[in-house]
């Protein structure tokens, strides 16, 4: 081997390492089976299945209540394990949502988390992921690997494996999507934004904080017929946290009553990994813009009138187009 060769062969391990989230799980790393650099091409139906050896799952004690469909079961099962290997769920319980990307399953929380339920979200496998459509939200975000670390943008490497879609370039887009989606969460449950709290990321989920109870689940905003009282109230929290959000230089990015929890007169913002950076991304503005609106459809559905274009452009001026001493927003000035 060339040192040419055994050097490249050094930095995709090393990467591979840096972008793989069950890196730190060492009961989890050990139970990953190398791959081959070719195998021969299989049947639609049976690579989905093959996506794990269930049978090895199981044998680490990992045995769900929910009993997932034939297509489901492999991908649940290897990115929930970790959960349970770690000692943060014991049971998964059922499905709560599904979604083309994603589906969100409820868990039974070890005790040790202080919980007693849990919320998984389980990106599909990279196979059935369609990336095609979040340029315009990556825009001007740098990479994260599976620490929640930043990639130098000097790593032309990396850049390069990312241009021309090799299966390590969609690992780290993957990687860095998933990460995006954690962080935010955990930067704004700690501002104290009406989010979930995370508590834990594994190759293909995110474990974070459920809302609702054992028997249901919190329905979407959308789903939801508020009292007259409740109007304004919920309105002003949501403007508090899109508030708090730029604060910190974020715009959700997909924002709607579909990506708000309502229950017991509470919202919780849910979805994060299209989240933009305010100040880097291009679009930024174009973004708030549409997700001020499409709250603001909402809303206007439950009595409450404002101009959703006057509103963005309030908050853009407050706290993106002018300097951070000037920032104090009071949401009273907007009725």
């Amino acid at each position: 081997m060339t040192n040419q060769r055994w050097y490249a062969d050094e930095y995709e391990e090393h990467y591979e390492e840096l972008f793989n989230p069950l890196r730190t799980d060492r009961k989890a790393r050990r139970s990953r089976r190398p791959q081959a650099h070719h195998t021969p091409k299989k049947a639609p139906g049976k690579a989905i299945t093959e996506v794990v050896d269930v049978a090895d799952v199981l044998e680490d004690g990992f045995n769900p209540t929910y009993q997932p469909s034939l297509f489901e079961e492999g991908w649940l099962l290897n990115s929930l394990r970790v959960f349970y290997d770690q000692g943060l769920i014991t049971d998964v319980l059922g499905q709560i949502k599904g979604g083309k990307e994603a589906s969100v399953y409820r868990c039974a929380a070890h005790p040790r988390t202080g919980v007693t339920l849990l919320a998984a979200k389980v990106y599909r496998p990279r196979m059935f992921r369609n990336l095609r459509n979040d340029k315009m939200y990556r825009e001007g975000r740098e990479f994260l690997t599976a620490e929640g670390r930043a990639v130098k943008k000097t790593d032309h490497r990396l850049m390069r494996a990312v241009g021309k879609k090799t299966a390590f370039g969609q690992q780290v887009q993957h990687t860095s999507w998933l990460m995006y989606e954690y962080t935010t969460l955990q930067r704004l449950h700690v501002a104290g934004a009406a989010v979930p709290k995370p508590f834990a990321a594994s190759e293909n989920a995110i474990l974070m904080g459920y809302c609702g109870d054992a028997q249901i689940a919190a329905p979407v905003l959308n789903d939801v017929g508020l009292e007259r009282e409740e109007v304004a109230p919920l309105f002003q929290e949501m403007l508090r946290n899109v508030a708090l959000m730029l604060q910190h230089g974020l715009i959700h990015g997909d924002l709607s009553a579909y990506n708000i929890l309502y229950w017991e007169g509470q919202i919780t913002l849910i979805d994060f990994p299209q989240v933009t950076n305010c100040r880097t991304n291009g679009n930024a503005y174009a973004i708030l813009q549409r997700d001020i609106r499409r709250v603001c459809e909402y809303f206007a559905r439950q009595g409450m009138k404002i101009d959703s274009e006057v509103l963005a452009d309030h908050l853009w001026n407050r706290y993106v187009a002018i300097t951070p001493d000037d920032r104090a927003l009071d949401i009273g000035l907007l009725f």
